[in-house]
């Protein structure tokens, strides 16, 4: 009677286990697309952010290229072409900071200059640390217009460190990160310059070309 007893239990526990998994797989189902959806529109609004509309006729979704920084990671690169030249360029770049990754969104001209820079993501700490939102100050947007050669490069650092960016009360760590990250992104834009500026946009040469000059500007 017992071992019946354990197996009537046992068989419940699995049909619940089943019906649950088979509710959750529905819910994945019904739910990935109004995600995936959801991190495109906001990889959309992250790019509007740092390159305008103004200096672009193109999708910046589909005319990218894929390239290697110092370390050898995958960077994609966003272009913004105007008649087919490119006029900016945006890709992310990023840093440890007090509790985690910071990921920064950074727009940069032809001439190396900061169009604009909003941080993706980040785990700082609420109230100190997360000073690096827009919506919670405007310490990022003193980056626009800035360059590898302004400030000078022994520049590029926080006042504590004997740069010219300000860092925040009890939280040097964040700010620090921040200033490295958009240094390094300067840094890789400036290493690829020449074949970044060779792209040519899908817009205006057809997508079989743009196609082939992609695979030519990452060799």
């Amino acid at each position: 009677m017992s071992s019946q007893r354990t197996l009537i239990h046992g068989m419940i526990l699995g049909a619940f286990c089943l019906g649950f998994g088979m509710l959750l797989v529905m819910t994945n189902s019904f739910t990935k697309d109004d995600i995936a959806l959801r991190a495109v529109e906001d990889r959309q609004n992250s790019l509007r952010q740092v390159i305008p509309d103004s200096i672009h006729d193109n999708n910046l979704a589909t005319d990218t290229l894929t390239m290697k920084n110092d370390q050898g990671k995958e960077v994609i690169v966003y272009l913004a072409t105007r008649e087919g030249k490119v006029t900016g360029v945006a890709f992310e770049t990023s840093r440890s900071g007090y509790s985690g990754e910071i990921k920064v969104m950074m727009g940069v001209d032809p001439q190396g200059k900061i169009l604009g820079a909003r941080v993706l993501s980040h785990k700082e700490t609420p109230g100190l640390g997360d000073k690096i939102e827009v919506k919670k100050s405007d310490w990022m947007l003193r980056f626009t217009g800035l360059s590898l050669g302004n400030p000078p490069p022994d520049k590029w650092k926080v006042k504590k460190d004997g740069g010219q960016f300000d860092q925040f009360a009890g939280a040097t760590i964040t700010p620090r990160a921040v200033v490295r990250a958009i240094r390094e992104g300067l840094e890789f834009f400036d290493a690829n310059k020449a074949n970044i500026l060779e792209f040519k946009s899908t817009q205006t040469m057809g997508a079989s070309t743009g196609k082939a000059q992609i695979k030519e500007a990452v060799k």
